[in-house]
């Protein structure tokens, strides 16, 4: 189970409007920091929402 301060690969992916493979690249990458629960990968929110942050001020 995942806590609420944890996204889904499938929340990232909506609020970053990447897709499952780009994320999955950027934790490959470590641009964004992940951790494995069983088969599901989690994203920290906090750090989710400072890209999000980011990548709007880029725009």
């Amino acid at each position: 189970m995942i806590d609420n301060d944890y996204l889904t690969l499938d929340e990232v992916c909506k609020i970053l409007d990447k897709t499952p493979t780009t994320i999955r690249r950027y934790a490959r990458e470590s641009l964004l920091t992940s951790e494995q629960h069983g088969e599901e990968l989690s994203f920290n929110k906090d750090e989710v929402m400072r890209c999000l942050r980011f990548s709007d001020r880029l725009s």
